[in-house]
């Protein structure tokens, strides 16, 4: 096999083997242990909330989650139609309706006038949404201060979809601290890695406790087993939190590399684009840099890449393109569409070699010149 360069692919190195190693011989193999407390801790800590939940991926804290909101059949959540799949397949896993509202021009994330002009029309009907779902893409925290206003105003929840932002902030607290619910996700290709993993964050105890008790196949406080619940196997194993903890006192670095490596991106000139900046409001862990250009020079720029072993993505297809979500409501402005054509994810991890983002530029620059 040829070599690669990967769009974000995990960091790890000698000290997740040796946390890893101490979960194995512990002894503490099977889902929950030492360093899952340990680990929900930490988080918990770092982001400012009460209440950390680990779990099996970060689909399975947007699923809890709104359970825990309330959320059940028949219902409308409203989303971001700017995100990936599992932001609105976990709405349809409770039998609710996602709703897709189209992106600012900033961030890329939810609007908030046309969610206020969605909101509106909704109390006049009499069936306002059972929670909005705001999504942090790319790392890019979402324009808090207009929409949390918005959503109080009307008694709508906010659940926090933060997967890709763990470190990022805004000026109102850290990513995933600014909903009633914030998720993680730890899935390979994240800022960081627990292999597959994600979590739940909150200051609600009710909420974090029914998480868990979910979670863990709803099973009661007895000493068999009774479950009054439909519940789920979703919680985290010792040995994926343990490797967790390790890249978690990594993060820093790990956030500083990616911060330079898109820092290097910017500072190169190419005709036609721009890349992706921190919104006025907060301050993104760079998870992936994001350049904006021409529609009809993105694929053309995918393709070269591609052919000088170079992973890169185009913008995330807007949910209300996607064939299995066809039959949702949305409201649009035509913002997310053109991300998708005009968007182009470049190689972000903090393993990428200096060398290797020189490979990566210099595809660039020799494909769309200045």
């Amino acid at each position: 096999m040829s070599y690669r360069i990967y769009l974000s692919p995990p960091d790890v190195g000698e000290l997740e083997q040796e946390y890893v190693m101490d979960a194995l011989r512990s002894g503490w193999v099977a889902p929950l242990g030492p360093h899952v407390d340990a680990f929900e801790r930490e988080i918990a800590e770092y982001v400012g909330v009460e209440h950390a939940v680990a779990l099996s991926s970060g689909t399975a804290g947007l699923h809890l989650g709104l359970i825990a909101l309330g959320v059940g059949e028949g219902d409308e959540v409203v989303v971001p139609t700017m995100t990936f799949a599992a932001t609105a397949f976990a709405v349809t896993y409770v039998g609710a309706r996602p709703v897709f509202i189209d992106s600012e021009q900033t961030s890329y994330n939810l609007d908030p006038h046309l969610l206020a002009e969605f909101l509106a029309s909704r109390a006049a009907e009499g069936r306002l949404p059972a929670a909005v779902i705001v999504v942090d893409i790319y790392g890019q925290t979402a324009d808090y201060d207009r929409i949390l206003p918005l959503c109080s105003e009307y008694g709508v929840p906010v659940l926090e979809d933060a997967a890709e932002a763990l470190g990022s902030s805004h000026r109102l607290g850290m990513a995933g601290s600014l909903g009633r619910v914030g998720v993680f996700s730890f899935n390979g290709n994240k800022i960081m890695t627990t292999s597959g993993g994600g979590m739940v964050v909150t200051d609600d105890a009710a909420i974090a406790d029914r998480v868990r008790h979910l979670a863990t196949q709803a099973r009661e406080p007895v000493p068999w087993y009774e479950h009054n619940d439909i519940g789920f196997n979703y919680r985290m194993s010792n040995v994926l939190a343990a490797l967790g903890r390790a890249q978690f006192k990594r993060l820093p670095d790990m956030m500083g590399r990616r911060l330079a490596l898109h820092a290097r991106y910017a500072a190169v000139s190419l005709a036609g684009f721009g890349v992706l900046e921190d919104a006025p409001w907060g301050t993104s862990n760079s998870w992936l840099t994001l350049i904006v250009g021409g529609e009809d020079r993105v694929e053309m720029l995918r393709q070269a890449l591609d052919a000088a072993g170079v992973e890169s993505r185009r913008a995330w297809m807007p949910m209300h393109r996607q064939p299995v979500l066809s039959s949702a409501g949305s409201t649009l402005t035509g913002v997310a569409d053109a991300l998708f054509a005009r968007g182009l994810c470049l190689p972000s991890g903090s393993a990428l070699s200096p060398e290797d983002q020189d490979l990566v530029i210099e595809v660039l620059v020799r494909t769309a010149p200045e």
